[in-house]
């Protein structure tokens, strides 16, 4: 199994750019893991792209970070076959 900073390094050189769906997932357990709860502002409803890295991230609120960077491994793990 990789770790955390591993997955981090090798999901940004991925051969294709995964989904908004999928970039989604990553993205909100890699801010779990890195900064915690949320703690910004919920983008207007005109801030598509924000609100959605907004309630990415939110959907995570309460897991600790170790559990948040597990997370995020796993998502690598089930997306390496697809882009890497």
């Amino acid at each position: 199994m990789v770790s955390f900073e591993e997955a981090t390094e090798l999901a940004k050189k991925f051969s294709k750019k995964p989904t908004d769906a999928e970039f989604l997932e990553f993205y909100g357990f890699f801010k779990q893991a890195t900064v915690g709860d949320v703690n910004v502002e919920k983008p207007g409803a005109l801030d598509l792209k924000g609100k959605a890295k907004y309630e990415a991230w939110a959907a995570n609120k309460g897991l600790s970070k170790d559990a948040a960077k597990e997370a995020y491994v796993k998502v690598y793990e089930k997306y390496a076959p697809k882009y890497a």
